[in-house]
């Protein structure tokens, strides 16, 4: 009896750590390459039609974003909020999706040579 009880705690605990992991665990930063950039501009607003009538505004930034080795490329993501002039972002991206998710970082925390780019 002592060893169903223990089983059933053991199985309980494991439980709510595995569901405390997926709600703290961001699966769009696993495995992504990280780019850093800064944000010009107020972006541009999309406004999407839902089925019950109601509209989401999203902003959609085109920007160039650097590598931790200072090489660039234009990334374009959107954004569910118009995002704070000048701020700098960690960009997290993928080969097959894009940009799918970020970060907002001080520009102490910029590596080197992004820094050097982001002037």
């Amino acid at each position: 009896m002592k060893k169903i009880i223990l089983s059933c705690i053991i199985i309980v605990v494991i439980l709510i750590g595995g569901g405390l992991v997926l709600q703290k665990v961001n699966f769009n930063r696993i495995g992504a390459d990280q780019l850093y950039t800064q944000i010009k501009g107020q972006g541009k607003m999309i406004e999407d039609k839902i089925d019950n009538g109601g509209k989401i505004v999203r902003y959609e930034y085109k920007l160039p974003a650097f590598n931790k080795n200072g090489q660039q490329q234009t990334l374009s993501f959107t954004s569910p909020k118009q995002l704070k002039e000048n701020a700098y972002l960690m960009l997290y991206t993928k080969k097959d999706k894009g940009v799918t998710s970020y970060q907002e970082v001080a520009k102490k925390d910029l590596p080197k040579k992004v820094s050097e780019k982001l002037k």
